[in-house]
């Protein structure tokens, strides 16, 4: 706000016994005199503690939760009558273990949302929700059975997995209200919820129905530790995996006729390959090339064999193997079409030489070994070149005796890779086998890898869909903006979601297959009929009720079929848990045309959640969920690790609240510290914690609290209703400080909207600390302290105080709902409202922005900084000043701080701190030998620039000729045993 610098003037002292030092009233060398008066002295007075023992954190915080009705807050505003309405829709947790500091910052980041937004006054709906399907849940659920697991019955699983979630789901739930979050509790979504499952169940029949759901024979991510296919979102990626790569040959069978002039058909030539996958190698079909790229005929220094490589790479490939080339032939790929090579390890099949745009030059040999059943791109070459997509690997990721005794049963990821290898030997295919250290995905529940595996799946096209996904998504406003980039830039390679899983707890896919052909029967009227058992029953129906209930004739009637229920067998794959979850919006926003105003989620959801709700959303309803997507990092221990158990960096917010077993390491905090390092913290980029934030934060806060307590030790014994004083009559200093306060509300709340917390606890900590106890504190304390108790300067000063404790708790309540409540709680004033969050938001004041009060100010900090400069480390008090001005604007805006020549009770004498401030337009001829005579200059600019004028001014320091007040211990006294005039009429009858 200052556009000067202003004197860092100790402000509120860390404890009243200080307070009571600085008026000369505790010291143990106080003068007789000036014990007589300590009395008179109003110092603050209130029980608001300064701080609280770390003991005492955890039961304070309950305490006013349960006074100040947290759980009944969310009720209360949702009755309100209201024609504004915020919907912040609940990303839902998974519900596979105990609450954790990522947890925490989502949470936290919506509480902060959704309690601002409540006391602007809108209506707030949050209904918080848990994922509750899916294999996460399901592994932790039978962990303890070992090998016992895979005996059980389907429902026998799912029991257990519900059992598990149930569990999972209160322990999150009772951290997450001691958090302070405040939710609809009472009507909590789950995804195992029978109503739940119906709509997702609707949801899905639509999509089908509109053609967007369809079954295919394709590769996918498979993962054999857990026997189902997986979504590229339930991937992680392991940096350190280690492959075995192999350089091998493929001998030419028939050469390219482009070729023919070149390889003379004696000669022995082979197709070299590079392969991280060595496994995949006997489900070869063939071998792929880049068509405009340029290729070589080499020889091989070391063995004499003749090679085609890509030329780029010609270098690359001999120096891995420890050799030289020696080109004898440069060609492009396309002269290649029509070439055929003999497969490396199965004697008689053949692999043809095909064009692919897949094919890259960053590293291998140029042509590509491709296994259409264990490849997203080898697929897409077999489907144009009408090839084999024959998987010869089962679930486990064990070779099928398809692939031949040497090779069945074995895992291709272990004693299978191994196995391909010596057959590239024994067929004296085999160049090189060699290990190599790169970035591979696994699975993200079992921290195993992953191979891709063709099998029959249900996908949803979302080729079809993103299109339109992608232009609803360019109207949904993105904080980081960037963000909506980069899940543009997934939508736009993504062409199709696997959505089956080969598991039992989560809710099936509504298929019905024919035992004897294998042909599904699905359509409208029979998702419609399993809908309705399913909204009765739950999803257990599928395992638990005959088919003949599942389809009935009439179902079978209305599909045009004439065969009997018994003739079919219930589909066993259940949904992927993103469309679980991804289609909460058609069950939690009531209105089917309703869009959530936001979502808050962590970045990993910009492949997970934003996406599927919006794919979901689109294909049903043309329109995205969402008008605005809040996306923040992941947390991170305090030295920038991934938090990890083995690691020991786990940082559990249960014990960050209440404190660990060794309360000296792992004191107690409570909620409000966490909240204050949610609000703090860069959340759109990877968020730190540990010790040193978590101390940090609660410094952060005491120092407040403290601020706070200043305000509301010195608020004793006022009222607003009663003894504010009107904006005419105020202090101009006061006024100007209600200017401050203005603006600062202004951007405290524009901080809000734009969810930059951090900055509302910067804008926070810089007017608490540098306005109000640097600045103004230390300007009102002699005001505060030493005028008599009603009177008008001093009850000027309590009107700001009131207006800024009011307005500081409600800018920071979202933050720190329980501070908040505890000092509204200490308000020395009678309050409309048991808790502050009844009070509603800062209410604007434009009346405190005068022409000329700013300046005025201003100007006087500025002479106030050359006159403590002048004297550092020493007491203003003891000096007395003359300002020095020629008259003009800046004469007449000091003025109207001072209108007598000479004061000691003035507003300018205030501002500049000293005991007595003359007012002049010329210097003193009498100065005294010691005064000192400091000059600048001030740029006072008004009315938006159109008065701008840069006025010269002197400052006059000299010792003050009075003796000091035992009173006020101001330099204005006639006699060190007798107060002052200003100090005499304020204990006069006293």
């Amino acid at each position: 706000m200052l556009r000067v610098l202003r004197c860092r003037v100790p402000g509120v002292c860390r404890a009243w016994r200080r307070e009571r030092a600085a008026s000369g009233l505790a010291s143990s060398h106080d003068s007789s005199g000036e014990k007589k008066y300590r009395d008179t002295v109003l110092l603050p007075h209130t029980d608001f503690p300064m701080r609280h023992k770390p003991e005492e954190i955890a039961s304070t915080e309950c305490r006013l939760q349960q006074e100040c009705n947290f759980s009944q807050l969310y009720s209360w505003q949702h009755a309100r009558k209201s024609k504004k309405e915020f919907s912040l829709h609940d990303g839902p947790p998974y519900a596979n273990g105990d609450p954790h500091v990522g947890h925490a910052l989502n949470k936290i980041l919506k509480d902060i949302t959704n309690r601002f937004y409540m006391m602007r006054g809108y209506k707030v709906t949050y209904v918080p929700g848990w994922d509750c399907h899916g294999l996460p849940i399901e592994l932790r659920a039978l962990a303890d059975l070992g090998d016992q697991a895979d005996s059980l019955s389907p429902m026998e699983i799912r029991n257990r997995a519900r059992e598990f979630a149930e569990k999972a789901i209160e322990k999150q739930k009772a951290s997450f209200m001691r958090w302070g979050v405040m939710a609809d509790w009472e009507n909590c979504y789950y995804t195992f919820d029978k109503k739940y499952e119906a709509k997702q169940l609707d949801v899905f029949g639509r999509m089908h129905e509109k053609g967007f759901v369809y079954q295919d024979y394709r590769p996918v991510f498979w993962s054999p530790s857990t026997k189902t296919a997986l979504a590229e979102a339930e991937l992680e990626y392991n940096q350190r995996h280690v492959n075995r790569t192999v350089f091998a040959k493929f001998p030419i069978q028939k050469v390219p006729p482009k070729l023919a002039s070149v390889i003379d058909g004696t000669s022995k030539v082979s197709a070299l390959v590079w392969t991280t996958q060595p496994w995949t190698i006997p489900a070869n079909q063939a071998v792929c090339y880049m068509p405009d790229s340029t290729y070589s005929l080499v020889k091989c220094e070391t063995s004499g064999e003749l090679y085609i490589v890509a030329a780029d790479l010609a270098d690359s490939t001999a120096a891995s193997l420890g050799t030289k080339f020696e080109v004898v032939s440069t060609f492009k790929g396309s002269d290649l079409e029509s070439g055929v090579c003999d497969h490396p390890t199965i004697p008689g099949r053949s692999s043809p030489l095909l064009p692919a745009n897949h094919v890259t030059m960053v590293k291998g040999t140029g042509l590509v070994h491709t296994a259409p059943a264990h490849g997203i791109e080898d697929y897409s070459v077999a489907s144009h070149h009408k090839l084999s997509v024959d998987c010869l690997v089962d679930e486990a990721g064990c070779y099928t005796s398809a692939a031949g005794p040497e090779l069945e049963n074995k895992a291709v990821l272990e004693d299978g890779n191994e196995a391909v290898i010596q057959m590239l030997l024994g067929s004296k295919n085999l160049l090189k086998e060699e290990s190599w250290v790169h970035s591979y995905p696994y699975d993200w529940r079992t921290k195993k890898p992953i191979i891709i595996r063709a099998s029959k799946q249900w996908f949803v096209s979302t080729a079809n869909i993103k299109d339109k996904a992608q232009e609803v998504l360019k109207k949904v406003k993105f904080v980081p903006s960037s963000a909506a980039s980069r899940m543009l830039q997934m939508l736009d390679h993504r062409t199709y979601w696997c959505i089956s899983r080969q598991r039992s707890w989560g809710v099936p896919i509504p298929v019905f297959y024919h035992k004897e052909t294998q042909e599904p029967l699905m359509n409208r009227h029979s998702i419609g009929h399993i809908m309705k058992l399913v909204e009765q029953h739950g999803t257990d129906v599928w395992w638990t009720h005959p088919v003949e209930e599942l389809l009935p004739k009439s179902v079978l009637t209305q599909a045009g079929s004439k065969s009997d229920a018994q003739e079919y067998e219930p589909g066993r794959d259940v949904l992927d848990i993103w469309f679980d979850s991804g289609t909460s919006w058609a069950h939690v926003l009531e209105d089917a045309e309703q869009r959530a105003d936001v979502y808050i989620e962590g970045k990993d959801q910009l492949g997970g959640w934003f996406q599927s709700s919006l794919l979901t959303s689109v294909a049903t309803r043309n329109k995205a969920p969402y008008k605005n997507v809040i996306v923040h990092g992941f947390t991170l221990s305090e030295t920038g690790e991934k938090m990890s158990k083995s690691v020991g960096n786990v940082v559990d917010p249960d014990v960050i609240i209440n404190g660990g077993q060794d309360k000296v390491k792992e004191p107690a905090y409570g909620a409000d510290v966490l909240r204050w390092w949610v609000a703090e913290s860069n959340v759109f980029t990877e968020v730190m914690i540990g010790p040193t934030v978590l101390n940090s934060a609660r410094e952060d806060i005491n120092k407040l609290r403290n601020t706070l307590r200043f305000m509301l030790g010195n608020l004793s014994g006022f009222s607003p209703e009663a003894d504010s004083v009107p904006g005419e009559k105020m202090y101009i200093i006061d006024q100007y400080m209600l200017h401050v306060l203005q603006d600062y509300a202004s951007k405290v709340t524009e901080a809000y909207k734009n969810y930059e917390f951090g900055k509302v606890t910067r804008l926070l900590e810089a007017f608490v600390t540098k306005d109000l106890s640097s600045f103004y504190f230390s300007i009102i304390k002699d005001r505060l302290y030493c005028e008599e108790e009603k009177s008008l300067k001093r009850r000027s000063c309590q009107t700001v105080l009131s207006e800024a404790v009011d307005i500081v708790i409600r800018s920071f309540a979202p933050i720190l709902p329980h501070l908040a409540e505890e000092i509204f709680q200490h308000l020395p004033y009678k309050k409309e409202h048991k808790s502050v969050f009844h009070e509603g938001w800062i209410v604007s004041n434009s009346v405190w922005k005068k022409p000329g009060l700013v300046e005025a100010v201003e100007a006087a900090c500025s002479m106030r900084d050359i006159f403590l400069s002048a004297i550092p480390g020493k007491n203003a008090a003891e000096y007395e000043l003359t300002v020095v001005i020629e008259p003009g604007l800046l004469f007449e805006l000091m003025e109207t701080l001072q209108a007598e020549e000479t004061s000691s009770t003035s507003q300018l004498n205030e501002l500049l701190m000293t005991s007595q401030t003359s007012l002049a337009t010329e210097l003193p001829l009498d100065l005294p030998a010691d005064a000192a005579v400091l000059s600048s200059s001030f740029l006072i600019n008004l009315e938006g620039g159109d008065i701008c004028e840069e006025e010269t001014y002197q400052v006059v320091i000299q010792q003050s000729t009075k003796e000091r007040c035992p009173r006020c211990r101001k330099f204005t006294a006639s006699s060190t045993l007798t107060p002052c005039p200003r100090c005499l009429e304020a204990i006069a009858g006293k």
